[in-house]
């Protein structure tokens, strides 16, 4: 364990593999299942428990309670994983519990993800690279969540709904139904309002690209005909455009799933 750190009130229980550079900080606990990569940090009083590994970089702040047994009454102590990747910020009080049985064994976490205060990730979610969840986010178990979605604060996610890359929640929002790639969704319960236009254009989409998706999102949801119609009427007329297809197949994928949908649009599907 070279360069590991343990502080003398932490408790790491033996079987527990810590990399080099790993800091455990006051009154923090590691079980003998967990594996911790190189330069984890536990800040103070932080839990992390189960078959849970921890990316390298990964910081984990007080009362955050990681790789404990999942909130599920049809768990029976199946020996399921929990996997949280590289650089990933983890604020005070989250709960990231691992999977289930029912749902693949297994709940990731990508890179570079950001679990603002008392943010809860339950079983068998998988979450992208580069996802931010702001205070009090809710995810129910089996949640899809796509790279780069940012949520506001208070949001509450349904269990098994999915939602695409580059989405955004905004505060206070229950989904309870998918969201499209590069949707933006809002209320209780939540609705599209639009594409995430400002997010797109922080991560460098160029105009032009944004320009076709925004005719390709009137064509979805404002066309003629049912909703399932015009999707297929917008994979023909964007056939080369990627990021239309990208909202094509993730609507396809989902064919007998319910959508997040424009208020003034759900009178059509």
């Amino acid at each position: 364990m070279t360069d590991v750190f343990v502080h003398p009130t932490a408790i790491v229980a033996e079987g527990a593999l810590l990399s080099p550079g790993v800091k455990i900080g006051p009154y923090s606990t590691v079980g003998p299942e967990v594996v911790l990569g190189e330069n984890v940090e536990l800040v103070s009083h932080a839990v992390v428990d189960g078959r849970t590994t921890i990316g390298r970089d990964t910081k984990i702040y007080p009362f955050a309670s990681v790789g404990n047994p999942p909130q599920d009454l049809k768990y029976g102590g199946e020996l399921s994983r929990l996997e949280v990747g590289e650089r990933c910020t983890i604020r005070e009080s989250v709960t990231i519990n691992p999977g289930t049985e029912g749902g693949g064994m297994v709940t990731r976490i990508g890179n570079d993800c950001l679990l603002m205060a008392c943010a809860h990730v339950a079983h068998d979610c998988q979450v992208g690279n580069n996802v931010v969840l702001a205070n009090y986010v809710g995810l129910a178990g089996h949640t899809i969540i796509g790279d780069h979605v940012g949520f506001g604060g208070l949001c509450g996610v349904r269990q098994f709904v999915r939602i695409g890359s580059y989405a955004f929640i905004g505060a206070h929002s229950m989904v309870d139904a998918d969201v499209i790639p590069y949707g933006m969704a809002v209320g209780n319960r939540a609705k599209l309002s639009g594409l995430n236009l400002v997010g797109l254009k922080r991560r460098g989409f160029e105009r032009d690209a944004i320009h076709v998706l925004r005719g390709a999102y009137r064509k979805v949801f404002f066309g003629e005909g049912t909703l399932r119609s015009r999707v297929d009427a917008a994979a023909t007329a964007f056939a080369d455009d990627p990021l239309v297809q990208d909202v094509v197949s993730f609507m396809r994928d989902g064919r007998d799933r319910a959508f997040c949908l424009p208020r003034s649009a759900e009178d059509d599907v």
